[in-house]
């Protein structure tokens, strides 16, 4: 049998876990409650909530006077919140305090006359999140995905802070931060990727370098899986991205003696005990 290496902070974070236990509790609280999108980006995650009578809402339209929502782990525009506070709907904030602390950040820099970057996808729950918070501070600023997407959009401005999606990649961050500082007069950058995120990126960056096979478990959707993922792959190509145990391909593991396993903030520990375990019949 091949010998299996699974990295110590695989799965839930301390955000992640805050929004799923609330989520739980409210489906057996209330019977029944709805999420904006999912809580977390694990598929297999909400089909289980949905077990439990909590379900993502497709429009807010659906939402009647009285009915619960839970705010995802994502965070959301404070106009969102307002919006359901108007409805008449018992609101429930998971999201995470480290989230909650980018906003935070944000508010400060534009009261400190900053102009805002933020590093982070462009699109992502997260960021809208972040974006509404700029907005309601009255700051302007923008978003980068990569050093291109820096360069192109680079405002000419004299003072320019900077905040990051909480699971952005360390390396692009620095590399980042360092292109602004040799542009610009005034700096100022709060690191707001959290330590769960930067953890994790470590113990790939080591695992990867030590076995034959890396897996890396956690929804296709996740994007601080699939940075796991791209890590793992620039320092190892046998690098694979599974959402469960039935996409193990056999073939993978041939002549493979250590392999490597690591998941992302939003990967719940049975779908890691399920993975190892096939790895297990796999390789034995």
């Amino acid at each position: 049998m091949a010998n299996i290496k699974v990295a110590e902070s695989a799965g839930f974070c301390f955000g992640v876990k805050i929004a799923v236990d609330s989520a739980v509790d409210a489906g057996k609280k209330f019977g029944k409650a709805y999420t904006n999108g999912p809580i977390i980006h694990n598929k297999q995650v909400v089909q289980f909530l949905e077990g439990l009578n909590v379900k993502e809402l497709r429009s807010y339209d659906q939402l009647k006077r009285g009915d619960t929502i839970l705010i995802r782990s994502h965070g959301v525009p404070p106009k969102t919140e307002r919006m359901l506070h108007q409805l008449g709907v018992n609101v429930i904030d998971a999201t995470c305090p480290f989230v909650k602390k980018v906003h935070e950040k944000v508010k400060q820099l534009v009261e400190e006359g900053y102009y805002v970057v933020i590093i982070g996808e462009e699109g992502h729950p997260e960021v809208i999140g972040i974006l509404g918070h700029l907005e309601e501070a009255g700051g302007k600023g923008i978003v980068v995905e990569n050093m291109e997407d820096l360069i192109r959009k680079f405002p000419r401005r004299n003072k320019v802070g900077v905040v990051a999606q909480t699971t952005q990649n360390e390396e692009f961050f620095e590399e980042a931060v360092g292109y602004i500082a040799s542009n610009v007069e005034e700096l100022k950058v709060f690191n707001t990727i959290c330590d769960a995120t930067s953890v994790r990126q470590e113990e790939v960056k080591r695992l990867a370098k030590e076995v034959d096979l890396m897996i890396i478990i956690g929804g296709k959707h996740s994007g601080n899986t699939r940075r796991l993922a791209q890590i793992s792959k620039a320092l190892n190509p046998n690098t694979y991205h599974v959402e469960k145990a039935d996409e193990l391909d056999s073939d993978w593991f041939k002549n493979a003696e250590n392999i490597g396993v690591s998941a992302g903030a939003s990967t719940p520990d049975w779908i890691i005990k399920e993975v190892v375990k096939r790895i297990k019949e796999i390789t034995g």
